[in-house]
């Protein structure tokens, strides 16, 4: 039974390969093809956290491939504490076909692991976020042509959003940097992690971020506070301010640079409104990619295609 709670879930070449298909789902979208690869299979969706991107985008892809869609509040099955996590997944292994998970912690992810029977999917983590990291990488091949040889430059914290985006571009031969305040880059354990999976990875970390983006095919913004920290906020404001990408840190890169966030932003925090309206930004295009991207992993973990 394979399972995507990271990246690493597939090799490089099965990574390259789901986002051909991905480009392929797309085209077939653009021309309004049908496709009932899924009739008659149910993925169940069960949220922690609220979500508009990855809720739509999985519960879109299930029935633009003719299957079905259940979405499930984490409060209302209980889940973890209304029943143990190894009882729920024995239980829905009769449902449905596919889990996909949008949780606190990445534990929550793997402890369905030794009793699923049907595919797990990471919808997010405290650690990991690889179907956003996957539509990240399809937009930067539909900007740039490949990933292999470009230079992608994370500008804020060292999240998950940016853990799963260092290993994807690490394992297509792409260039990550990392720009944060001290104590928020990555840890010598997810170093060792990209090291294990690619082994000549190019994973650097430049405090400063007019540096870090002189050479960026790519700069990548993300909300300072996420999901949990709300009681860090104002703190985070400050730490962050020098961080923001705005028109003073775009005018430091190439021309040709593009700029990413996984959305939803807060504007006038970690990303002004000229540079998220403006025309390097290719961050709706990159949300739009999450459906593509939702389908070549269904039909990959479902299918085996």
């Amino acid at each position: 039974m394979r399972h995507l709670t990271e990246l690493t879930d597939v090799t490089p070449d099965e990574l390259a390969h789901l986002l051909r298909e991905a480009a392929r789902l797309k085209s077939g979208h653009l021309r309004r093809e049908r496709v009932n690869t899924l009739a008659g299979r149910v993925v169940a969706l069960v949220f922690e956290k609220p979500s508009l991107r990855t809720r739509v985008s999985f519960e879109s892809a299930a029935m633009q491939l003719g299957g079905n869609s259940l979405f499930l509040p984490a409060q209302d099955v209980g889940l973890g504490w209304r029943e143990s996590l190894a009882d729920f997944t024995r239980t829905m292994n009769h449902y449905v076909d596919a889990l996909v998970l949008r949780v606190f912690k990445h534990a929550t992810v793997t402890g369905m692991l030794p009793t699923a029977r049907v595919p797990v999917i990471n919808g997010l983590s405290d650690l990991a976020h690889p179907c956003q990291a996957a539509a990240d990488l399809l937009t930067t091949i539909e900007c740039f042509g490949e990933v292999k040889g470009r230079t992608i430059v994370f500008v804020g914290d060292g999240n998950n959003v940016a853990r799963s985006l260092a290993l994807g571009c690490a394992m297509l031969g792409g260039k990550f940097r990392l720009s944060a305040p001290a104590g928020h880059g990555f840890d010598g354990e997810f170093a060792a992690l990209v090291r294990k999976h690619a082994a000549s990875a190019a994973v650097e970390f430049e405090a400063d971020p007019g540096r870090a983006v002189r050479d960026a095919d790519v700069i990548y913004s993300d909300v300072w506070t996420s999901m949990g920290q709300e009681a860090e906020r104002e703190q985070r404001l400050k730490t962050f301010a020098p961080f923001q990408v705005n028109a003073a840190l775009l005018a430091k890169a190439p021309k040709h640079a593009r700029v990413l966030h996984c959305l939803p932003a807060h504007r006038g925090e970690e990303i002004t409104d000229d540079v998220l309206d403006g025309p390097q930004c290719a961050a709706f295009e990159q949300a739009g990619n999450r459906l593509h991207v939702q389908k070549a992993i269904l039909e990959f973990l479902l299918l085996g295609s």
